[in-house]
């Protein structure tokens, strides 16, 4: 009986070890079978090109589970089939794309969003917080510009109440802009860790709707400023002599003549007022309005000019800020209450207030309005 369960024993693992290998022998002829010989003097199937559907199926006989065909395909940026409506419907992930200063290509998205998280919001941030601070070193060095004489108590029409609503129309709408856009952008370094997520998110989703809304506004503002008050930003060669002195008015409030407007205002007004407005509202449309039909590569261009211009535009517009405010003595009343004092005109606006005085051009819109404080003549 041991005997005859030896027999049976060893009986079993002859069967096992031949079904094993006719297993293994059919599966190195499969290859084989797949791409038959052709008759001499004709070419085999094998070394015919294949389709990506022959090809992915031939892989799966020899490397079971790798699907590196496909992921290929989709991350090469062309077209294929979609039953999905709309532009670029059928193009899962953008094709290769480099943007300055990367070193490798990789998907346009994923070069985006290092160049956002990096470039932009590295150098963008390290300017506006160079600003801020050379403006707190100017303040607390040398103090604001202040008058040699003093107030005289007689007022002159500086803004009339149309330019003054339309410049503060202009000035908040672009902090609200700026202030959400430094938190879009900024805010999950800075704020986040503050706040916590809960808030974040509620903060950003505000700043988010406030930036959309108020983006419109801002661009019909900045037009009505350009048309009410591009005729004195024309430069003169006087405004030369500003910018050649400027550091003088700066470190030593030393008087540099100039017109209504200064050198460094009519620089503002032409490359920030006009030149970055033009910019980012360019940009910013593109951005708002995505059922133009715009491709992602659009409008990932378009987000980087619309952040660079906007965070250049917001480090010179703390610059301008601050000379309205606090940098320069008594500027602030001017556009709050749209009268300069008169000793303030004839020390940083000498030809304006010569023009004015001697009746060679009247006040800002004309004539002075009903009510306005009276103005006397120097004894």
């Amino acid at each position: 009986m041991k005997l005859f369960s030896r027999l049976s024993l060893v009986f079993t693992l002859l069967l096992a070890g031949a079904a094993i290998a006719q297993q293994q022998g059919q599966q190195q002829q499969a290859p084989q079978q797949a791409a038959p010989q052709s008759p001499a003097g004709q070419a085999s199937p094998a070394d015919e090109p294949m389709s990506p559907q022959e090809s992915q199926r031939r892989r799966q006989i020899t490397q079971p589970g790798n699907n590196a065909d496909v992921w290929r395909n989709v991350q090469s940026g062309q077209p294929n089939f979609t039953s999905i409506p709309g532009r670029e419907t059928n193009v899962l992930i953008q094709p290769q794309a480099r943007f300055p200063g990367q070193e490798h290509r990789s998907t346009a998205g994923e070069a985006w969003r290092l160049f956002r998280n990096g470039p932009v919001t590295f150098y963008g941030g390290w300017l506006v917080i160079l600003v801020l601070a050379a403006m707190a070193a100017l303040y607390f060095w040398k103090g604001p510009v202040r008058l040699h004489e003093g107030l005289s108590g007689r007022k002159i029409l500086r803004f009339t109440l149309n330019e003054r609503v339309i410049h503060w129309s202009v000035a908040i709408s672009f902090c609200i802009l700026g202030l959400s856009g430094l938190i879009m952008l900024f805010g999950k370094y800075v704020v986040l860790p503050v706040i916590g997520y809960t808030l974040f998110a509620w903060l950003t989703a505000l700043g988010k709707n406030l930036h959309n809304f108020v983006a419109p506004f801002f661009i019909v503002s900045v037009l009505a400023m350009i048309v009410v008050y591009i005729r004195d930003n024309f430069p003169r060669l006087y405004d030369l002599k500003w910018f050649a002195k400027a550091w003088a008015f700066f470190l030593k409030s030393e008087e540099v003549p100039s017109g209504r407007f200064n050198g460094g205002e009519k620089a503002w007004f032409w490359l920030g007022v006009i030149g970055l407005s033009v910019v980012v509202s360019w940009s910013g449309v593109i951005l708002l309005f995505p059922n133009f039909d715009q491709t992602r590569a659009l409008m990932q261009d378009a987000w980087i000019w619309h952040a660079s211009a906007a965070l250049l535009y917001i480090a010179a517009a703390l610059g301008h800020i601050y000379m309205g405010t606090i940098g320069v003595e008594h500027t602030y009343e001017n556009m709050r209450h749209g009268y300069a004092d008169e000793n303030w005109a004839k020390e940083h606006h000498r030809y304006w207030y010569d023009e004015v005085k001697s009746g060679r051009r009247e006040g800002a819109g004309g004539a002075v309005p009903a009510g306005a404080p009276h103005m006397k003549e120097k004894s």
